[in-house]
């Protein structure tokens, strides 16, 4: 039985709420919120985008969920036993939805891929140095280097740095699997793109934390939202000038 690629999105779309509802990895308006952003990337992109985003978004509940009790214990765990809302989704993944909506406006001139990748691959980048480099003490600030609280906006410590390379990595490897066809570069050039755009854009989050959230101009989801359109023009640009 052959399915269109419409019922491939519906298909993944119902899959991806299941499993949300299963995890917990949403509350109710975050599904929402998914729902939307996923059928944009589904249905204006393609399938394999989708999947790229739904594989974040797995990834990212097991992060969340690792050492939680710990981490709630200390003070750094996302509220709600860790389930996600509706600001949190478009923080992470309106800047992506965004990219692909322009993408499709414009008659797809073949940067959709790359900027959707790039702009995950932050989110991903930085939802693992945060829920894991948290649990690291050697905390300093990105700005000034002096020593800061573990947790603080705009704090990083080895473990977290590692962890957003390594983060920035897997997405990248993931969007090469899935979306290789997508691409105009051969071999590991969509892999290096993305994975240096989205640990660069991990890096203006934490700028960003520091010194416009911590003084009151912008909130977390802000920080988020900005990061991963930086991630997306990074995209953008790679498309045109490497």
């Amino acid at each position: 039985m052959e399915f269109t690629e419409e019922a491939i999105v519906l298909m993944m779309l119902g899959a991806l709420l299941g499993v949300c509802i299963i995890s917990r990895a949403l509350d109710g308006a975050g599904l929402l919120a998914a729902s939307a952003i996923g059928s944009i990337i589904g249905f204006l992109g393609h399938w394999t985008w989708l999947s790229l985003l739904i594989f974040f978004l797995l990834s990212a509940s097991i992060a969340t969920r690792w050492r939680y009790e710990e981490k709630k214990r200390l003070g750094f765990a996302e509220a709600n036993d860790g389930s996600r809302g509706w600001k949190n989704a478009v923080a992470n993944g309106g800047a992506p939805a965004i990219a692909v909506l322009l993408h499709d406006a414009m008659g797809s001139p073949g940067w959709g891929a790359i900027a959707l990748s790039c702009s995950v691959a932050v989110a991903m980048s930085d939802t693992l140095a945060s829920e894991i480099g948290v649990m690291d003490s050697r905390t300093r600030s990105i700005v000034s280097l002096r020593v800061v609280p573990t947790g603080a906006n705009g704090g990083m410590s080895p473990t977290g740095m590692l962890s957003s390379v390594v983060g920035s990595l897997i997405l990248a490897i993931a969007a090469l699997g899935l979306m290789a066809d997508d691409f105009v570069w051969s071999g590991l050039g969509p892999v290096v793109i993305i994975s240096v755009a989205g640990w660069a854009g991990c890096q203006v989050d934490s700028i960003l934390g520091e010194t416009l959230e911590n003084r009151g101009y912008l909130g977390k989801h802000s920080v988020n939202f900005l990061a991963t359109s930086f991630g997306a023009l990074l995209g953008y640009a790679s498309f045109y000038i490497i």
